[in-house]
């Protein structure tokens, strides 16, 4: 379908996957706000990008500050038709019993509680504007299908926005808002890129994964973003083909 004059919102978008999401959108005739906590990096990404796009500088787990992007968008865009709640991050990879009580709140505050804010402000605005309803495309990782070792913070905040995808999929359906999630599996990102050296495995060993090239999640993530409202993928798992996967434990 066309995305002439359609907009979207990707948490994230300073680097990695939400940058190359972004990029892949506006590509795709989408109008972007690019949310993140790093003011240059969005700056970098909107330069990039051209009119297209919006840099807003935004802390998902501040509801004042979630709130000033959804305004923001609107007020620039007129409307929001797509939401890519890709903001995450990590705790250190330590025994689960050493792990700090601030350690396991951030990563619960991005990883989930970020992913509500979002979505919340979403709905409100997608209930509103006219015609109604849009698209809500969460971030679950791979991890929110099985864990890496020493990953309770991630792997628990993961499992939980399967839920939260779930029940943003069920709650949305009265206001023509689809909401689906993509997992995916050793995008060649920064984050990643200790993986070329190893990393732990389930039966105690260390070895290097296989990753692949991050365009390939940006592509998924318009496929989904692009469907007509009547259509909508639940889930997608996206990943290199030979990562460790149905094997991991």
């Amino acid at each position: 379908m066309s995305t002439t004059e359609r907009v979207a919102i990707v948490t994230g978008a300073g680097s990695g996957i939400g940058k190359a999401s972004a990029l892949a959108l506006i590509a795709a005739g989408y109008s972007v706000a690019l949310a993140g906590r790093r003011v240059d990096k969005l700056e970098q990404v909107a330069a990039e990008a051209g009119a297209a796009a919006l840099a807003v500088p935004t802390d998902v787990t501040d509801p004042v500050s979630v709130q000033q992007l959804f305004d923001t968008t609107t007020q620039r865009f007129g409307r929001l038709d797509v939401l890519f709640n890709n903001a995450g991050m990590g705790a250190p990879a330590v025994p689960l019993e050493d792990l700090t009580f601030a350690q396991w709140t951030a990563v619960v505050n991005v990883n989930l509680t970020g992913v509500f804010l979002c979505t919340q402000a979403a709905f409100r605005v997608m209930k509103a504007q006219s015609p109604p309803g849009g698209r809500i495309i969460n971030n679950g990782s791979i991890s929110a299908q099985v864990p890496r070792p020493n990953s309770a913070p991630y792997t628990a905040t993961k499992h939980a926005v399967t839920g939260l995808t779930r029940a943003t999929s069920l709650d949305g359906r009265t206001y023509n808002i689809a909401c689906g999630q993509i997992d995916i599996g050793n995008a060649a990102t920064n984050m990643t890129e200790r993986m070329k050296g190893g990393v732990p495995q389930a039966d105690g060993s260390t070895r290097e994964e296989p990753r692949m090239h991050v365009n390939n999640v940006a592509n998924a993530v318009v496929y989904m973003a692009s469907l007509d409202l009547e259509a909508n993928v639940q889930f997608m798992t996206i990943m290199a083909t030979t990562m460790p996967y149905i094997g991991r434990g």
